[in-house]
């Protein structure tokens, strides 16, 4: 296996130093350098271009997640495998859509950081399994609404309120044609069969009131 360079990301002196102990046991590893914030980062992704970001989320000034996006945004090939103490399922889920590649906790044994790294830089995602966990609660318990794009979800309010597609139209600024594809949408997204559905939907929900309806 050829060596993969690995910048570590902490706040803390002592677990960037214990880090770079362990990853420096490693025969394939290479710590090219180390940065206390996600500015320091920055300019050492710029300047040294690491295979694999062992990135901290919880630091002072500019946070993890958008030294994540910082990160990609200059270098786009590079790997971010997230090294946390936290399991605050905003904060997977944040650093998940930032780009991160993996999000493995500070607790995890030795093995299972090294292989998550292995497999981060292979291209492949590594999880930690609590972490996997929460997501699945998080996917098997997320509110269809929220699956809706903002327009999607104007169409829905205009639907529940039983207005016709011309009048939404004409509401929205857009063609009836597009109208029927954001309804159809809806539909499949909320799983619900009519307009109608849409309306009961949204009244059981409490959305909407029968006085709003015409």
């Amino acid at each position: 296996m050829s060596s993969i360079r690995v910048l570590i990301v902490d706040d803390h002196a002592i677990v960037r130093q214990g880090l770079r102990l362990l990853l420096e046991a490693q025969p394939h590893l290479c710590v090219i350098g180390e940065a206390d914030s996600s500015t320091s980062a920055l300019q050492m992704v710029q300047q040294y271009a690491p295979d694999v970001v062992l990135m901290d989320l919880l630091m002072p000034g500019i946070n993890g997640i958008e030294g994540i996006r910082q990160i990609l945004a200059y270098r786009p090939q590079t790997r971010i495998l997230v090294l946390s103490s936290s399991l605050e399922d905003h904060l997977i889920k944040q650093a998940l859509q930032a780009g991160a590649h993996g999000y493995i906790l500070k607790a995890s044994r030795p093995a299972e950081l090294l292989k998550a790294i292995d497999q981060v830089a292979q291209g492949m995602s590594a999880l930690d399994p609590a972490a996997g966990q929460i997501l699945v609660r998080q996917v098997q318990t997320a509110d269809p609404l929220e699956t809706l794009t903002a327009r999607e979800r104007d169409v829905f309010d205009a639907l529940a309120r039983g207005l016709t597609n011309p009048v939404i139209a004409d509401h929205l600024h857009i063609s009836e044609g597009t109208i029927r594809t954001h309804i159809a949408s809806v539909l499949d997204k909320l799983q619900l069969r009519d307009r109608t559905q849409v309306t009961i939907y949204a009244l059981k929900r409490g959305l909407i009131q029968l006085d709003d309806l015409p």
